[in-house]
């Protein structure tokens, strides 16, 4: 909710107290921006947000005085991720849970602090669902394998070129002994270059995996 500029917040604040004014005089019908709408009695406005989050606005008084808050737990990823990837079909769950929480809390302390980047439950069910969509294509292979390739694929194209080599470092210390697999991405590569000539980049290796 709070994505929507101060401006715009304003206006909606104008509109939620024309609508809790016609509930608190029990009315069934009232004027609402100009039209005779019927009102049921019922109805109520909540707003979810993250206040303080980047790119996020912070309420206007005139609005924030019309809600009450109510504080909300920090959800467990854990268990969330383990459940979810038991839905997916891995049998090494709970572990392979624990992996990946433990990447994102190390990555969030060690990894520099930029806006796009972001190791919080959205960034965790990107992983499962990417772990997901391998499990299915290759349903015997490795699953600890499986969840690597997927932590690579989601987080390696947003990290910066130094903050690379310091996810490299926790991967290989959560992982230990598992080999980055070769993947063939086929034409895609191919179609990368030829977009980089087009474009009058080099392809350079690194950037083409990235």
């Amino acid at each position: 909710f709070n994505r929507i500029d101060v401006e715009v917040l304003s206006v909606i604040a104008q509109q939620v107290i024309t609508i809790q004014l016609a509930q608190q005089a029990a009315k069934k019908n009232f004027t609402f921006e100009g039209c005779d709408i019927a009102l049921d009695c019922t109805c109520a406005v909540f707003i979810t947000m993250n206040p303080g989050y980047a790119g996020r606005t912070e309420l206007p008084d005139n609005l924030k005085a019309l809600f009450r808050p109510m504080a909300m737990m920090v959800p467990d990823y854990g268990l969330i991720a383990e459940i979810s990837l038991f839905s997916f079909g891995f049998s090494a769950a709970r572990p392979l849970s624990k992996k990946i929480v433990a990447t994102f809390k190390l990555s969030s302390e060690q990894l520099s602090s930029q806006d796009h980047y972001d190791f919080g439950m959205r960034a965790v069910k990107t992983v499962i669902n990417a772990s997901g969509i391998l499990k299915r294509q290759q349903p015997t292979d490795n699953e600890e394998m499986l969840l690597y390739r997927a932590l690579q694929d989601v987080n390696k194209p947003k990290f910066l070129k130094e903050d690379l080599i310091l996810f490299d470092g926790i991967m290989s210390d959560l992982f230990p002994g598992v080999q980055k697999p070769e993947i063939d991405y086929g034409r895609l590569m191919d179609s990368l270059s030829f977009s980089c000539r087009h474009a009058g980049l080099q392809p350079e290796p690194s950037f083409l995996a990235k």
